[in-house]
């Protein structure tokens, strides 16, 4: 009996005692706790719950719900560029392409020097064969920012792919207009050398020569014209 009443004591832990009871100089409040423990996502929020759509109504009643959510996003903030991407993509995804292209209208009013924009608008026109569309965006986006090169790697190839050969050479000649890097000139030549094209090749080859003779006679015309004054 004793035996049984001894084992089934159980020991009380002690209680640490406070030396110091003057309060912390630095203060946490609630608030703080909470936004470090989102921050750091220590609080796994279980998933939204999935919701089947049986007719043509609640297809209609979610998308107005998500376009304007979408727009709400857009009008807290227009420059929040990835906000009309994903709006534009979620578009797309619904085959509602005549929306997504007035999406991507809308943001390039925005900021038309957004790279990631164009690559995105020509992109999705290319993925659902819309040639000619990509072909006008790529002619856009190289004509408003002719100094970015993706532009111009991205339009020549496209042409490639479709075997227009002569219509990626046009590209070619535009840019080469421009006097681009050396990688452009070595770009153009190697793909003149894939369709057995030597002699033109060369001859883009011949103008890239001249090209940087000029531009570096010119510079030191320039810089001894400066030491004389």
């Amino acid at each position: 009996m004793a035996a049984s009443t001894a084992a089934g004591k159980q020991r009380i832990p002690k209680v640490a005692k406070v030396k110091n009871k003057a309060p912390a100089e630095v203060q946490i409040t609630a608030e703080q706790l909470l936004r470090e423990a989102k921050e750091r996502e220590l609080e796994l929020l279980p998933p939204p719950p999935q919701q089947k759509i049986t007719d043509e109504e609640e297809l209609n009643d979610y998308k107005l719900r998500k376009r304007k959510t979408f727009e709400d996003n857009i009008r807290k903030n227009r420059t929040v560029i990835s906000n009309w991407i994903k709006y534009a993509q979620w578009e797309e995804s619904l085959k509602e392409i005549q929306r997504a292209r007035s999406i991507y209208e809308r943001a390039l009013d925005v900021d038309y020097r957004n790279i990631t924009l164009w690559l995105k608008y020509a992109e999705m026109e290319m993925k659902n064969r819309q040639v000619n569309h990509a072909r006008n965006i790529w002619d856009r986006a190289i004509t408003t920012l002719p100094r970015v090169n993706q532009f111009w790697y991205k339009y020549t190839y496209m042409e490639e792919m479709l075997g227009n050969i002569a219509g990626a050479r046009q590209v070619f000649e535009r840019w080469m207009e421009w006097q681009p890097e050396e990688q452009a000139w070595h770009s153009y030549i190697n793909f003149e050398l894939r369709y057995k094209e030597v002699d033109r090749a060369r001859t883009i080859y011949e103008r890239y020569i001249l090209w940087t003779r000029s531009g570096w006679c010119h510079y030191c015309l320039s810089a001894v014209r400066t030491v004389e004054v």
